[in-house]
């Protein structure tokens, strides 16, 4: 009845199982292989003997997730769930007290009147049993909740604080598929940690009132048992290979059904007919399901024939072992009615605590992945404190500052010197893959060198309180968030502990010329910024931008870091935003701008050229655009730029030099 190998699926049948649809939808077998597919192995290879042996651990996990949530709670259903099993153990020897008086000697008015006080106990019994099962359904309902919340405030805080180099990681990542079970692992490790007690104690008392009985009537107690328990552990475990291997195969799915009504793809569906199309593959992957289903009724049904058939044996040997027992004497038939029911009380908790059992270990597997990533979230958490920066910051210096990302071979910056003095305007160009983006992340202290220093005056960024760091610097992205909430929010999130006043929201949104987006939305700032809800706008993605540089406005950063503020924006509206950017850095806040489009970065106080993680050339417009000096990087990339808009250029007319790394269209 115990498995040493977690089975596996045969490989023909695996074959028969992709479907026509699955190998042209999704290019083969879909195959699920992070998260809950890492303890396929660990869950499948427990025996009942390996089970008992864990259940201790597992009960304490899921008492120390109970206690940090609400313990006058655990006390309660401990509490409870003790007095069910007293009151069930009281309960059946005092049927057994009954049983001997209503079959014992006298008139049938004498033994009723003797067995009336023990009846009266029996249903004292019941109530108090109830009340008992009542307060423990109440206050397990209650921990559930609460223990999910908990453990994912706790995840979520640990997560959110980890370096982003930690976020970027695979196996950081791999950690974090797994455990994101582990929060509603933990709630439902709860519920059947108390099943388990639950089942547990009424098996002691069962097994208690048998060995008063009979000692001969406890092995009979598990002859009866454990074969439907291992029918129904099988079929668990059957089931459970199933829905693992075909998981991916129902979220694709449910996957075409979303298609079918989705707001994204709802107008090609229609201009190409897709309807039948999708519908078509739904009805095929749908098939395989459906065949799965069947393959697994018929083994379940073979299973159950087997168990109930073992069962079946048990449980004539059993009644006659107490057929027996009655013949030779051994047993009054009070006793015998009694041993009945204390054998079906066993059994039936009996079978309860091995399912249970096999369900606590399984979600324990989670709760351990979520244990394990708290900690690693921990290790790698950016560091409290540090030293303080300066109240005004002169100048950011990089010194010979290397950054390689993980699992990558070669550095995406390299000895990068640079000089980003307060109030000017920085210019960030050169082609993807160029080091910019890296070099704004280490700037912002989201990443910390490799090799090399990143000075805030005379304070090292390593060293630096990393929260004033993040104090210090706005950032708008080209790829910026679009938070699915208010426009109040999306402009106020880049201070969220500031209050979300109207005047301070719009004076930002007036700047960056959002304040006629806002106008123009039913709700003014109030309305929700996300289709598909209850008063939901769609805003185009030039508003949407202009919404962006409201939110960097807003935060109001010593360093402005701006990455193509204006690649969704009209000429026009283009023009005003830089003129707005230089306007800050002549108002002592240090502007950083990467951009592609060149012609933007003429009035940089520096422009610094950035090729394969390195610094090419920087200085003024001016100084780069003069063939007598430089390399000619941004020279020869500009006049490309300019040639292919139609742009004018300064008076200098030597052509590009078309072998020139930084010469491509930025």
């Amino acid at each position: 009845m115990s498995e040493d190998k977690a089975p596996q699926p045969d490989t023909e049948e695996a074959e028969e199982a992709v479907s026509a649809s699955e190998m042209l939808l999704f290019g083969g077998q879909l195959e699920y292989d992070v998260g809950w597919n890492a303890h396929h192995g660990a869950w499948l290879g427990l025996s009942l003997w390996s089970m008992a042996r864990q259940l201790p651990r597992l009960v304490a996990t899921s008492v120390r997730l109970a206690h940090w949530a609400d313990r006058r709670a655990l006390r309660t259903v401990a509490v409870a769930e003790i007095g069910s099993g007293v009151t069930q153990a009281v309960g059946l020897v005092a049927v057994n007290s009954v049983l001997s008086h209503l079959l014992g000697p006298g008139t049938i008015t004498e033994r009723i009147t003797h067995a009336l006080p023990v009846l009266m106990a029996v249903s004292v019994m019941g109530v108090v049993g109830a009340l008992c099962a009542a307060a423990s359904t109440a206050a397990t309902g209650a921990l559930e909740p609460k223990v999910q919340r908990v453990a994912t405030e706790r995840y979520l805080t640990l997560v959110s604080r980890v370096e982003l180099k930690a976020v970027e990681d695979d196996e950081f990542h791999r950690l974090l598929d797994s455990a994101s079970w582990g929060a509603e692992s933990a709630r439902r490790m709860v519920k059947y940690t108390t099943s388990v007690v639950n089942a547990l104690i009424s098996l002691i008392a069962a097994a208690g009132v048998l060995t008063v009985l009979h000692w001969a009537l406890l092995p009979l107690l598990a002859a009866m048992t454990l074969p439907s328990a291992w029918g129904a552990m099988a079929k668990a475990r059957r089931r459970y290979v199933s829905f693992h291997q075909f998981v991916q195969h129902a979220r694709a799915a449910q996957l075409l059904t979303r298609l079918l009504i989705s707001q994204d793809a709802a107008a090609e569906i229609r201009l190409y007919a897709m309807g039948p199309f999708l519908l078509e593959h739904f009805r095929g992957m749908a098939d395989t399901s459906e065949r799965e289903q069947s393959r697994l009724a018929r083994l379940d049904a073979r299973t159950g024939l087997l168990s109930a058939a073992a069962t079946g044996a048990a449980t004539a040997a059993t009644y006659g072992m107490l057929g027996v027992l009655l013949w030779t004497g051994s047993m009054q038939l009070s006793v015998a009615g009694t041993a009945v029911l204390a054998i079906r009380s066993g059994s039936s908790a009996l079978r309860r605590c091995v399912l249970q059992i096999s369900d606590v270990h399984q979600e324990s597997l989670f709760v351990g992945d979520f244990e394990r990533l708290c900690t690693e979230a921990g290790r790698r958490a950016i560091p409290d404190g540090g030293q303080d920066l300066p109240e005004h910051v002169e100048e950011i210096r990089f010194e010979k500052v290397t950054f390689t990302y993980p699992g990558k071979e070669n550095p995406a910056l390299s000895e990068v010197d640079l000089v980003l003095p307060a109030g000017k305007t920085i210019a960030l160009v050169g082609s993807n893959g160029s080091g910019k983006s890296t070099l704004v992340k280490l700037l912002c202290g989201l990443y910390a060198p490799d090799e090399g220093h990143i000075w805030w005056d005379n304070v090292d960024a390593v060293h630096a309180d990393r929260a004033q760091i993040f104090d210090r610097v706005a950032a708008v992205n080209q790829d910026f968030y679009r938070w699915p909430f208010t426009a109040r929010v999306n402009i106020g999130i880049g201070r969220p502990r500031r209050p979300f006043d109207d005047e301070p929201i719009m004076e930002a949104a007036t700047y960056s010329g959002a304040d006629t987006v806002i106008d123009e939305l039913p709700r003014g700032l109030g309305t929700l910024l996300q289709r598909g809800y209850k008063g939901g706008q769609n805003i185009s993605g030039g508003q949407w931008q202009k919404i962006g540089i409201a939110r960097g406005r807003f935060r109001s950063g010593q360093v402005l870091v701006v990455d193509e503020p204006t690649s969704a924006l009209d000429p026009a509206a283009e023009q005003r935003v830089f003129d707005q950017i230089r306007a800050l850095a002549g108002q002592g806040q240090t502007v950083v701008l990467v951009t592609h489009r060149l012609h933007s970065v003429r009035h940089a106080d520096t422009i610094v050229v950035l090729d394969h993680g390195r610094v090419v050339e920087h200085g003024p417009f001016d100084q780069l655009m003069d063939p007598h000096t430089g390399t000619g990087a941004f020279r020869d990339a500009y006049l490309l730029q300019s040639h292919a808009f139609n742009q004018t250029v300064p008076d200098q007319t030597t052509a590009p030099h078309p072998a020139t790394p930084a010469s491509e269209p930025a």
